[in-house]
């Protein structure tokens, strides 16, 4: 029993010997691993910022009453384009009692007045015509009674504004709403039945409507506190709208404010563009847009794909390696300049002809490992 033990411990040991052999022998058989590399090369970057914000009017007014009331009837819908002059909505005014009862007491006045003066008008043109009083005379009393007259006509048309909001129903009533610009109607936030205030001193009033010229639009946006800096009025915008994608609107840069504001720790500048629409393009106020600024554009320099560089650990600066024979590579420090995320600038340290070093070979290799361990699992196996 104990020879039979003896040879079975051998045999693996042998077998156990036979199987390190083979996998040593296998191991040393693998090819070496073969760097691609790539050579600099002559193009151009453009290093981009793009700020965030949204597409509204250039100029937008705010139709509001003149006198207090309640709206009577609107004519016209949102959307809808009017000219200067459209008639928009009526108001039907509600006078103050107390204001009413003035203006009544005021007409009645001068109603009393004008009787007055009538009466001594009438009077003295006899003795006028009789030669008694002088032309003076009577010409000062016929004007007290043209005055008179003409006093009767204002208390009566400001008891009528009063009452009816007009004196006497004319285009240009206070009680009729109307265009002041040409443009789109955006919004009309009442309704019939609404009461509203008039605009003076102390109120900015009821807004009744709001009108644009939609083929006007402006960019607003914000832009990073770091990047302010490398702006400039009248630079180039491209801007692109979440509700149109696939067509992009050319604008400039006219406005670059000179205060930030703080939101969420980073201080955020805004900045306006005067965007170019295109007729056949319908855009409505208030699109959400992305708008791309060029921060630096640099033409026909040297460039390598960003993803060959490498950084020392400790002084952080750029190198690369270069081929000095086959698959022989040595370290070379380098300068570097902008960078549009794929190719960076190079500003020395390399040459056309130089051939830079790839590192992205790990996957190969792990694909390797793995098939190695699959045939060494399948011969234990066996």
């Amino acid at each position: 029993m104990k020879k039979i033990l003896k040879w079975v411990g051998l045999g693996v040991l042998i077998l156990g010997a036979l199987w390190a052999a083979a996998f040593f022998v296998k191991s040393n058989g693998k090819s070496a691993i073969e760097y691609e590399t790539h050579n600099p090369f002559i193009s151009s970057i453009e290093k981009k910022t793009v700020a965030t914000g949204k597409v509204i009017p250039e100029d937008e007014v705010e139709i509001k009453p003149q006198i207090s009331g309640i709206i009577d009837k609107i004519y016209l819908e949102e959307g809808v384009t009017v000219k200067a002059g459209d008639l928009i909505a009526v108001i039907k005014v509600v006078p103050n009692e107390q204001a009413l009862n003035q203006a009544n007491g005021r007409v009645r006045n001068a109603e009393l007045a004008l009787n007055n003066a009538k009466i001594e008008y009438d009077r003295n043109k006899t003795l006028f015509d009789k030669g008694v009083i002088s032309s003076q005379d009577f010409n000062n009393l016929a004007l007290t009674y043209n005055q008179a007259q003409q006093e009767v006509k204002n208390a009566r048309a400001d008891y009528q504004i009063i009452r009816r909001g007009s004196a006497g129903g004319s285009s240009s009533a206070n009680t009729n709403i109307r265009a002041t610009v040409d443009g789109t109607i955006l919004e009309i936030p009442v309704e019939e039945g609404d009461q509203v205030i008039q605009s003076n001193n102390f109120n900015d009033g009821t807004t009744i409507a709001s009108i644009a010229d939609l083929s006007k639009m402006i960019f607003e946006g914000k832009v990073d506190e770091g990047e302010v800096g490398k702006l400039e009025v009248g630079m180039p915008l491209e801007i692109s709208l979440g509700a149109i994608s696939d067509k992009k609107f050319d604008a400039n840069l006219k406005f670059i404010a000179p205060k930030g504001v703080e939101e969420a720790g980073a201080v955020q500048f805004k900045i306006e563009g005067d965007v170019k629409v295109d007729e056949s393009v319908m855009i409505r106020a208030g699109y959400s847009a992305n708008a791309s600024l060029i921060l630096e554009k640099k033409d026909s320099i040297l460039v390598i794909p960003e993803a060959l560089l490498q950084f020392d650990k400790s002084t952080n600066k750029p190198y690369v390696e270069i081929a000095t024979g086959e698959q022989q590579f040595e370290r070379r420090d380098i300068e570097i300049g902008i960078s549009d995320g794929v190719n960076v600038e190079i500003v020395s340290g390399l040459e056309k002809d130089d051939k830079v070093k790839q590192w992205n070979k790990t996957e190969p290799i792990k694909k390797g490992l793995e098939e190695d361990e699959e045939e060494d699992s399948e011969e234990t196996a066996e």
